[in-house]
């Protein structure tokens, strides 16, 4: 090592024994660590020789692009790390499952949407493809119909997909967290379910909204309150509306959705648009408690609202 260094230049010792050996004072030794320690930093033996030899060499350059070109490695060993990972989940029984697996990762990472998609649909049927490397697919993916192969694929991933996914609810990023709850209303199982339960919490007023569509057509009651904040809000509010139809389909959360259909009507801070789209939401939900609310707003102030109630009270009536 070093006569390699004496070769380069770096270091030169300051004289020989009488049998020939090299000799190294205390500053030859200083500067042989000072190499050391630079090594240890990344640099190579040029810039070394620059940092040790040149007296104006400025180290806050060097030291930023060292900074830069580490982080540049460690995303390419971790890139490699998660790939490898992602075959050996795969349990591959050959060499020939170890390359399918790997042309349909870079498939899937291709920048043309058609290879992408192709990727997504063979997924289920040519090679077992890891449910995180489809979870991040789905989670980065722009195009729509790319989008919707990832999520069928992803569905029949069954529950083993619901949680990767609602790690996703919580990216600061709103069309991260719209692809996150996209695909879990698609997933079937209990654990998906449990999932949007808990996104109708979220401060997300989309992924609200996706969780309380999608449980209201699975009968869960807990959506109500969001429904009606979307129908208020006019946000979906047609599809909405639709599922509160399919809750209120049983007759005992008919009068509870109809209570809370009429209470946000008799808010203050209700406007008349919000008012004529809660007074067409009833239109869906049976029940006297129903009746009676169409009945009052028939004689609403807002005309607007008065024709509505009147119209579908003489439907009601008609059925």
């Amino acid at each position: 090592m070093l006569r390699h260094y004496e070769s380069l230049g770096l270091v030169r010792p300051s004289g020989r024994t009488g049998s020939g050996y090299r000799e190294y004072s205390r500053e030859d030794i200083r500067r042989i660590f000072h190499i050391e320690s630079l090594r240890s930093l990344g640099l190579s033996l040029r810039e070394i020789g620059r940092a040790l030899d040149e007296p104006g060499f400025a180290p806050a350059a060097l030291v930023d692009d060292l900074v830069g070109r580490t982080r540049e490695r460690i995303a390419a060993e971790t890139e490699l790390l998660t790939r490898l990972l992602r075959i050996d989940a795969a349990g591959p029984a050959g060499w020939e499952d170890v390359l399918q697996a790997v042309a349909l990762l870079q498939a899937l990472g291709s920048k043309s949407p058609d290879a992408r998609q192709r990727a997504a649909l063979s997924s289920v049927h040519e090679a077992a493809v890891p449910v995180d490397a489809l979870v991040e697919a789905v989670l980065s993916e722009t195009d729509t119909n790319v989008a919707g192969a990832l999520r069928w694929a992803l569905a029949r991933s069954g529950d083993d997909a619901a949680a990767p996914l609602a790690q996703g609810l919580d990216s600061p990023v709103a069309a991260v967290r719209e692809r996150a709850v996209r695909a879990l209303t698609e997933l079937p199982g209990g654990e998906a379910t449990a999932q949007l339960r808990h996104a109708l919490a979220s401060p997300d007023a989309v992924v609200r909204g996706y969780a309380a569509l999608a449980l209201g057509t699975q009968g869960v009651v807990d959506a109500v309150p969001t429904l009606i904040d979307m129908i208020v809000a006019g946000r979906n509010d047609t599809d909405a509306a639709d599922a509160l139809s399919v809750l209120a389909g049983d007759g005992a959360r008919a009068d509870r959705i109809a209570a809370g259909l009429v209470g946000r009507l008799a808010h203050d801070g209700t406007g008349a648009p919000a008012r004529g789209r809660l007074t067409q939401a009833l239109a869906g939900v049976p029940g006297t408690r129903a009746s009676r609310a169409l009945a009052e707003l028939s004689r609403d102030e807002d005309r607007a609202v008065a024709l509505t109630a009147t119209y579908l009270l003489r439907l009601r009536e008609e059925r």
